[in-house]
């Protein structure tokens, strides 16, 4: 929830000027009375009606003998400051996701997104984020993002068409899942590539732009034979092992690609193709400060 400009404003005003009291009293060696700690807070000023008169002109009197310490003061700039900032902000401010979405936002990497809220993040995947459908093993979504040190992106366009962009996905997939196994084969097809437009924040939360997205479609089967050392073919017959849809998302923020990857079975494709939509439009990388390495 974001702190109004008006409480924000009296909060730093209550804080300065109850420090200044304090700097005050010590220069003329006044004697002070012992007081509860200060509360930081607008409501703290109209608990008298002298205090609500201040609060309506915008203005907070300290109590006469309050001390306020130096780490007290800092904790009432920090927040004022981040009340401030969460305005500015696209990843600080809060937008509501659809019934039974959770929004997840990484303000290091820059980007956020909408994840089903009985979906459960799995550590240790070697991806930057990775949470999977407690429901069915094989639904799941993770985030990759390219190195800030390696080529500096500036498009998805970057990579070709969408086509192009496909054909290298795929290409990475299929290392991906290449088995050792003997007898072990892949079948793989591009279902759909596409380039999409949306509206993001644009830099430091200051307007809009346009962001492009390249969504991508793909299906990959996996084949293996039970009876890897027979003799001959028929001694080694293939049965499908799984069939999955995987959909890829490209974007580019802060020089770096981002990659969405949203994957489910291909006979719950259809059931799953709402949730893993608004996965997929939900998904928006957004500009951050990221060290120079």
């Amino acid at each position: 929830r974001h702190t109004p400009p008006t409480t924000a404003m009296a909060t730093a005003a209550l804080c300065t000027s109850s420090f200044a009291a304090h700097a005050a009293a010590a220069r003329s060696n006044a004697p002070r009375r012992s007081a509860a700690p200060l509360r930081c807070a607008a409501a703290a000023a109209s608990s008298s009606a002298d205090g609500a008169q201040h609060q309506q002109q915008g203005v907070v009197a300290a109590p006469v003998g309050v001390s306020v310490s130096r780490r007290a003061f800092g904790m009432g700039v920090a927040l004022v400051a981040s009340a401030l900032d969460a305005g500015a902000n696209p990843a600080a401010a809060y937008e509501r996701p659809p019934a039974g979405f959770r929004p997840f936002i990484d303000t290091i990497d820059g980007y956020r997104l909408n994840r089903p809220e009985e979906w459960i993040e799995v550590k240790g995947s070697g991806n930057d984020i990775f949470f999977r459908n407690p429901a069915s093993v094989e639904e799941n979504l993770f985030v990759g993002i390219s190195s800030p040190s390696s080529t500096k992106f500036t498009s998805p366009t970057d990579l070709g068409t969408p086509e192009d962009a496909a054909n290298k996905v795929l290409k990475q997939y299929l290392n991906e899942f290449m088995s050792t196994r003997i007898g072990v084969s892949r079948k793989s097809s591009i279902l759909s590539a596409e380039q999409r437009v949306a509206t993001t924040a644009g830099p430091d939360g200051v307007g809009t732009v346009d962001t492009t997205f390249y969504d991508i479609k793909l299906r990959i089967s996996s084949y293996a034979t039970n009876n890897q050392y027979g003799l001959t073919e028929a001694d080694r017959p293939q049965v499908c092992e799984w069939d999955r849809v995987l959909l890829s998302t490209l974007g580019v923020s802060n020089g770096r690609l981002y990659e969405l990857r949203v994957q489910t079975t291909f006979e719950r494709f259809d059931t799953s193709l709402p949730t893993l939509t608004i996965i997929r439009d939900s998904f928006k990388p957004f500009e951050v400060d990221i060290p120079v390495t």
